[in-house]
């Protein structure tokens, strides 16, 4: 017959399974932690990237993104309003100088020409006839000048008789003064006629320059008429690539709409943007590198926009080999700027974990194995970045990603 366990026996069954398997599950996480703490402990070299610590010129540089741009655009635009009648060539086509693009509609505009032309020939018959009426008018003047000279040498005469007459008492002395008055009279007369030719021939000269300066003008606008026919008739004016182009015919343009664009696709420059928190560090003529798809391209900061917008400004980048085979517009490309250049730093190469100036933890080769030290970091560029101290020359600086062993101050290389 079976007998009922106890109730302390069975306490202390239970006590001793809840030990056992305590201790058991204690041991299995010492081990587990001392076999962590042991592959934790070490690392294998070549999953590692290591820099060595050299002197040279540190160039300090601020970066910013870009895009490869043509470096030469045009836009060309209706001149006038009018409707597209033909298009010649398509996005993408090379043209030379003087190819045909585009053929808008002139009629109303050559219309207005020739209206403009009847109207240049009008302007320079009045021209003509108003210096013929002048010449006229100043020779009927000058003709009545010598007349009244001659009559006034005649009235002359007469009063030299009429005075002599007098003398010899053969004459009266109201003879003499009617022929005195006479005279006067001719004198004042042939006075006014020279004033009179004087004043003509300057009113004559003045219209003249009025009427010669309203035809100057007026033959201007022909020409500015003609060049805007010229350009209706849209031709390249230099060699390209046609990388846009209205082709909706029958499509309304109006004047200064743009209908197509030439790009230069055989150089290039780099449109670039900025924070403007770096606006101190952009100035024209400034150096500036270019890298794209791991290449280095040297330039010039060509022009730098005098405004911010959305916390942005804008510049561009001329580079010194604008051909080369890797650049294609469209691409992305960073730009670092040249904000200073230091001959003789201590330096490492930049990598993800450098996060600005200021003191890191970094590990360092020592025999067979990785000391960690405190490491005081500088200016960067993309390339270097500047050791302050905690570092000398020779020494060889991990800079891989480390955050693994964060609480580690040794590791053994394997």
């Amino acid at each position: 017959m079976d007998r009922e366990i106890p109730t302390d026996v069975k306490r202390q069954n239970l006590k001793k399974r809840v030990i056992r398997y305590s201790l058991s599950g204690g041991i299995v996480i010492t081990i587990t932690c001392i076999l962590f703490s042991l592959l934790k402990s070490s690392v294998r070299k070549e999953e590692l990237s290591f820099s060595t610590v050299d002197e040279g010129k540190l160039e300090v540089s601020v970066s910013a993104s870009g895009k490869i741009v043509p470096a030469f655009e045009e836009i060309i635009n209706s001149p006038i309003d009018t409707r597209i009648v033909e298009v010649y060539k398509k996005g993408g086509d090379s043209v030379d100088i003087g190819t045909p693009i585009l053929k808008l509609d002139l009629q109303s505009t050559e219309t207005e020409y020739k209206k403009l032309l009847d109207e240049e020939k009008m302007k320079q018959y009045e021209l003509e006839q108003l210096k013929v009426n002048g010449k006229t008018k100043i020779s009927n003047l000058s003709m009545q000048i010598k007349v009244a000279a001659m009559k006034l040498d005649r009235m002359k005469a007469e009063l030299r008789n009429e005075q002599y007459l007098d003398s010899l008492g053969a004459g009266t002395t109201e003879k003499v003064r009617e022929v005195e008055l006479n005279y006067t009279v001719a004198q004042l007369e042939l006075e006014q006629l020279k004033q009179q030719y004087e004043n003509e021939q300057l009113v004559l000269a003045a219209d003249l320059k009025v009427k010669e300066l309203d035809f100057n003008i007026f033959q201007k606008s022909i020409a500015e008429m003609k060049r805007t026919l010229s350009d209706a008739q849209l031709r390249s004016p230099r060699k390209a690539v046609l990388t846009y182009i209205n082709n909706q015919i029958g499509a309304q343009v109006g004047k200064g709409s743009q209908v197509a664009i030439l790009s230069d696709l055989s150089h290039f420059k780099v449109d670039g943007e900025i924070a403007d928190s770096y606006s101190s560090y952009l100035a024209t003529g400034g150096k500036a590198i270019v890298t794209l798809e791991g290449k280095q391209l040297q330039g010039t900061v060509s022009s730098v926009t005098p405004l911010s917008q959305n916390g942005v400004i804008s510049f561009s980048v001329l580079l010194e080999n604008d051909h080369h085979k890797s650049l294609r517009s469209g691409l992305k490309a960073d730009i670092h700027i040249i904000k200073a250049v230091k001959d003789k730093a201590m330096r490492i190469a930049n990598s993800s974990y450098y996060r600005g100036k200021g003191k890191y933890e970094l590990f360092v080769i020592d025999g067979d194995e990785l000391v960690k030290r405190w490491v005081e970091l500088g200016d960067s560029n993309f390339e270097y970045v500047e050791v302050l101290s905690g570092l000398k020359t020779g020494d060889r600086v991990v800079i891989s990603d480390m955050n693994a062993y964060k609480g580690k101050k040794r590791l053994k290389i394997d």
